[in-house]
């Protein structure tokens, strides 16, 4: 398939704006830069109730950004892992996306502001990550979230991230999470699939950029094969949550993606994974430009809601 129009408009605009390539950039030109791409999420929608909360995590405070949907509660909860390659992104640039999956999945979103590299590298985010899950098992219950209907997920590197949490709470016996939504996970560090060449200049994610942010989340070279920074490195996927995995054609991790899912499939996990053609990384937070981000926003939100009913 060709790019869908309305993303082939949206890349001509950016191209119109003379935008140099962001592994050419700096750490804090790439934070502005996400912070810019957020506008495309669209207007943030209403909740019946936004609170600020921390929890406790192994190297302080982790921020949670819990948004509450109106309804009869106790709701369900996702606790969902915001991309940017674990160096760029926070709770703000996927405000408007939780608010969303919030209102349409009808469950209580508790967004996680783990901490980023090259300030805290690998596998300080995972460490945060796997706290905010289990905190929101335990503690939820203080905002109007059922802890026992628990799922997490996340776009990109909270993709990964999420992943990741999921074989941690299977290895570690909790907490129970009862669905992984995974939107263009990254999984493999060391992949060399066809997509990662095909897509090696993007659009918009390139390989150039991918390992940009690897070069400020890793610790030590040896760090890709840790299943905790390449989830795909498991050698056992059986006994994970069902999941979701949405992967972009033009995407240089579609390929990750989808061989991640076919992996939990044949491992017995109930699977199902959504290719979405014609679209680019990063697309599932554009729908304020882009239909098809919004009817896949719709698919992924009805899918979160019928696992954690």
């Amino acid at each position: 398939m060709p790019l869908h129009p309305q993303v082939e408009a949206l890349l001509n605009q950016m191209a119109e704006q003379g935008m140099p390539s962001p592994e050419s950039m700096t750490v804090a030109q790439n934070r502005a830069l996400i912070g810019e791409l957020a506008d495309l999420a669209g207007e943030p929608e209403q909740v019946d109730r936004v609170t600020d909360a921390t929890a406790p995590g192994p190297d302080g405070d982790i921020p949670i950004r819990v948004y509450a949907p109106q309804g009869q509660g106790p709701l369900p909860v996702l606790v969902y892992y915001h991309g940017g390659g674990w160096v760029i992104g926070d709770i703000d640039s996927h405000d408007a996306l939780c608010r969303t999956l919030a209102n349409r999945a009808g469950v209580i979103v508790a967004s996680v502001g783990y901490r980023l590299a090259p300030e805290h590298r690998f596998p300080a985010a995972v460490d945060d990550a796997y706290a905010a899950a289990a905190w929101a098992a335990e503690k939820i219950a203080d905002f109007g979230g059922d802890g026992t209907r628990l799922a997490v997920g996340g776009d990109s590197a909270g993709g990964n991230l999420a992943a990741v949490v999921a074989q941690q709470a299977r290895t570690r016996g909790g907490p129970a999470i009862r669905f992984q939504l995974l939107v263009y996970p990254a999984v493999d560090r060391h992949d060399d699939s066809p997509s990662m060449r095909e897509n090696a200049l993007g659009p918009l994610l390139s390989r150039g950029w991918m390992e940009w942010f690897y070069g400020w989340y890793q610790a030590d070279p040896d760090d890709g094969l840790d299943p905790r920074m390449s989830p795909a490195q498991s050698d056992d996927l059986s006994g994970l949550p069902p999941a979701m995995v949405i992967t972009a054609e033009f995407d240089p991790l579609r390929d990750q993606g989808a061989a991640y899912a076919g992996r939990l499939t044949e491992a017995g996990v109930t699977t199902e994974h959504i290719p979405c053609d014609g679209m680019i990384h990063g697309f599932f937070q554009m729908a304020g430009a882009l239909d098809p981000a919004r009817e896949t926003l719709d698919r992924a939100a009805a899918a979160v809601r019928a696992a954690l009913a």
